[in-house]
C-alpha cells in the first residue's frame, strides 16, 4: 500500500456539499465530519466520534454551531470543544474532538490530517477556473476499493484510453505518441505532456464540439502531489495549432481535474470534474460531457477494483515491469514516497 503523508492538504468535499446538513467522511484513515457555521457560512472539520461512546458525530445534529452527539447528547462547539455534559456540570478535561484546518478554495473544500501548526493555506495548489467566470464545470465523485497510488498511475499514463476508453476519449493515437515528462521534485509536481499532431477525433469532443474529421490534440498534465491532478486539455481541427492559453478562436480548451485523497488503506475517493471555456450556454453539452465522462470514471472505478483485487493475490516478491510510458507514474511514486520519509514536509506554495 502507498503510505499516507499526512502533513499536506487533501480535497475532502466539493463546496456544495458541505452546508448545514453534517456530512461524513474518512480522509487518510480518520474519520471526519464537516458542516458550516449559521451565520458565516464557514466550513468546520471535526473529528467524527463522540468522546463518550464513539458516536457517529455525523449521524447527530446541528444547535447553532453546536454538534448535539445524537446518542447522549454531548455537545460540541467548532474547536471540538465539549460545552455540555448530560447529567453533570463538570465537563472532563478530557472531552474535546479535534478539530482539523479546513480551507475553502476553487469550490473544494480541503482538509489538512497532520500537525496544525504546519498548515499553510498558500500550499494548496490552485484550480482556479472551478470557481472562475467564463467557465462551465460538471463533476461527481466516485469512491474506489483500491490503493491510491493504483489511481494516481492511473491518470499519470493516458495511454490506457486507447485500451481502456475506447469510443469515448480513446483513439490509436494517444497510445501510439511519445511522452514528454518533467520532474519538479522539490515542487512536488510532475508534468506528463502528449502532443497529436494528426489525431482522431473521439467521442467525448467529436459530438460535443461538432467537430467532423481529424484534429489536432494537446495533453498537458500537472500532478501536484498528492492530492491534485490536472489535465489541460486542447483540440483543434488539423493545421489549426491551439493557443498555449486557450485563446485561439477555432480551437477548443478543457480542463480535466482529479482530486485523488485516500479514505483508508485500499480505498480512495475519485473527485472529477471536466471545465470548458467554449459552449459553456449549452445544457445539452453540459448534459453530454457529464454522462460521458462519468461512464469513463466508472470503466477506470472497475479497472482499478479489479487490478488490487488481483495484486492482493500476487505471490511475494513478484516484479513489476515498467517502460517509457510510466515515467511520470514513477516519478510521483519517488516524490510521493518522498514526503512520507522526510518528516512529510509541505510542498512549496504552487501558484
Amino acid at each position: 500500500m502507498t503510505a499516507f503523508a499526512r502533513n499536506q492538504w487533501y480535497v475532502a468535499a466539493y463546496a456544495e456539499e458541505v452546508g448545514r446538513e453534517l456530512l461524513g467522511r474518512t480522509i487518510l484513515g480518520e474519520p471526519l465530519v464537516f458542516y458550516r457555521t449559521e451565520a458565516e457560512g464557514t466550513p468546520v472539520a471535526l473529528h467524527d466520534r463522540c468522546v463518550h461512546r464513539r458516536y457517529p458525530l455525523s449521524e447527530s445534529g446541528l444547535d447553532g454551531d453546536r454538534i448535539v452527539c445524537g446518542y447522549h447528547g454531548f455537545t460540541y462547539d467548532t474547536t471540538g470543544a465539549c460545552v455540555y455534559v448530560p447529567g453533570q456540570k463538570r465537563i472532563p478535561r478530557t472531552a474535546r474532538v479535534a478539530s482539523y484546518p479546513v480551507v475553502e478554495q476553487d469550490s473544494l473544500i480541503w482538509v489538512w490530517i497532520g500537525d496544525p501548526a504546519l498548515a499553510d493555506p498558500q500550499g494548496i495548489p490552485r484550480a482556479k477556473h472551478l470557481a472562475s467566470p467564463g467557465w462551465t464545470t460538471v463533476r461527481g465523485m466516485e469512491p474506489i476499493d483500491a490503493d491510491y497510488g493504483l489511481l494516481v498511475d492511473n491518470l499519470l499514463d493516458l495511454s490506457h484510453e486507447t485500451y481502456l476508453h475506447g469510443g469515448y476519449i480513446g483513439t490509436p493515437e494517444v497510445a501510439e505518441t511519445p511522452i514528454t515528462t518533467e520532474v519538479d521534485e522539490g515542487a512536488g509536481v510532475v508534468r506528463v505532456s502528449r502532443h497529436m499532431d494528426d489525431a482522431e477525433c473521439p467521442p467525448f469532443y467529436a459530438k460535443s464540439t461538432g467537430i467532423e474529421g481529424r484534429i489536432t490534440r494537446w495533453q498537458d498534465i500537472e500532478y501536484f502531489a498528492p492530492c491534485l491532478y490536472l489535465l489541460h486539455s486542447r483540440i483543434a481541427p488539423v493545421g489549426v495549432v491551439p493557443e498555449a492559453d486557450g485563446s485561439d478562436p477555432n480551437g477548443f480548451h478543457t480542463e480535466i481535474t482529479y482530486a485523488i485523497t485516500p479514505s483508508t488503506d485500499g480505498k480512495v475517493y475519485d473527485f472529477w470534474m471536466v471545465s470548458r471555456d467554449w459552449a459553456t450556454d449549452s445544457d445539452e453539452v453540459t448534459e453530454f460531457l457529464k454522462g460521458n465522462n462519468h461512464t469513463v470514471v466508472m470503466q477506470d472505478v472497475v479497472a482499478l477494483n479489479l487490478l488490487q483485487e488481483t495484486l492482493g493475490t500476487e505471490r511475494t516478491g513478484y516484479q513489476e515491469l515498467s517502460i517509457n510510458i510510466d515515467t511520470g507514474g514513477l516519478a510521483a511514486r519517488r516524490i510521493l514516497a518522498r514526503l512520507v520519509e522526510q518528516g512529510e514536509k509541505p510542498v512549496e506554495k504552487v501558484q
